[in-house]
């Protein structure tokens, strides 16, 4: 039978702009807007129909595609040199793999903080600082995620260890190192380490693990399609954990030192305590920020006494040429 060139193109256009949103992500992770990239190299048999010829134009600016290399050809010759370097036939050029997805640690709330963002070359290895959450806690439970999404039920497990032996001290005061590293052939190593003790804990994974090409993509548009959403929901999450911190630590407080209030004074940080933890079951990310605020203006008087009582004790008893 016959087709038409626009029948063609009306069969194929659903694989066509399938292209748009990665040509758009690759943009966006490179940190680059399309009318900076001086060549666009068509590669690929399927590049040889004009259609796509068209969209890459649109995406571009206008510019025209490069047409130069032989679209069959290249993709044979750059897995010729891959096969090469794999075999040692060829040591005299490095091809640099990448992360596909994030790899992040799940935080208070259920939250995903990322510590090595998806596209970064390996072999890498970044570190970040955390801390503990509540006073005297001795151990921190490590959870390894993969995804770009916010909250930690949207993105991948990897895996889960603690690390024990930690001092106990006030909460905030601890500082865990936790590291990752991953190597040349993909291993995800994860290392945690409290500074001051130095006991430490790890783990390795391999992240790539039963992971295929649609898994990816598909995650990728999901971070996409959901991103506004993610961000309102990590904003709640994150103003939910600043809250009940601060109604652990009042409550804490006054519990050790209520003699340095009056009557009056307990009863007001008692009261927005109540109304601080009822907002906070909500879904109002202002409710519960302008609650906190209100919460720590409270008891800024309070802490303040608190301090000058812990300075008094630690004098006491003490001469001027010791101190």
């Amino acid at each position: 039978m016959t087709i038409t060139r626009a029948k063609f193109e009306q069969l194929i256009n659903p694989l066509v702009e399938k292209c748009r949103q990665p040509v758009l992500s690759a943009l966006k992770d490179a940190k680059l807007e399309a009318k900076q990239i001086d060549e666009v190299v068509l590669v690929g048999g399927s590049t040889r129909v004009p259609m796509v010829a068209r969209l890459v134009k649109e995406l571009f600016a206008g510019k025209e595609p490069n047409k130069t290399v032989n679209p069959d050809e290249v993709v044979a010759v750059g897995a010729a040199i891959q096969g090469a370097i794999a075999t040692g036939a060829v040591k005299d050029i490095l091809v640099l793999d990448a992360t596909p997805l994030s790899l992040g640690v799940e935080t208070m709330g259920g939250l995903t903080e990322k510590i090595i963002p998806r596209n970064s070359t390996i072999p890498v290895a970044r570190a970040q600082d955390f801390t503990t959450f509540k006073d005297g806690q001795t151990a921190m439970a490590i959870h390894v995620v993969q995804g770009e999404r916010e909250l930690v039920s949207d993105c991948r497990s990897l895996a889960r260890f603690e690390l024990r032996g930690i001092p106990p001290m006030a909460a905030g005061a601890a500082r865990i190192r936790v590291t990752y590293q991953v190597d040349a052939d993909g291993l995800l190593s994860v290392f945690a380490r409290e500074q001051l003790s130095g006991v430490e804990a790890s783990v390795v994974v391999k992240p790539s693990y039963g992971l295929a090409d649609d898994d990816v993509a598909r995650m990728l548009e999901e971070s996409f399609t959901t991103a506004e959403v993610d961000m309102r929901a990590r904003a709640l999450r994150e103003a939910q954990v600043d809250a009940q911190r601060l109604v652990e630590a009042s409550q804490a407080a006054l519990s050790a030192d209520s003699e340095l209030l009056d009557d009056a004074e307990r009863l007001n940080i008692e009261t927005l305590i109540g109304q601080l933890a009822t907002v906070t079951t909500g879904d109002s990310v202002d409710a519960i920020e302008a609650a906190t605020k209100e919460l720590a203006a409270a008891t800024d008087e309070f802490a303040a006494r608190r301090m000058n009582k812990s300075i008094r004790r630690a004098l006491a008893g003490r001469r001027l040429d010791e101190v």
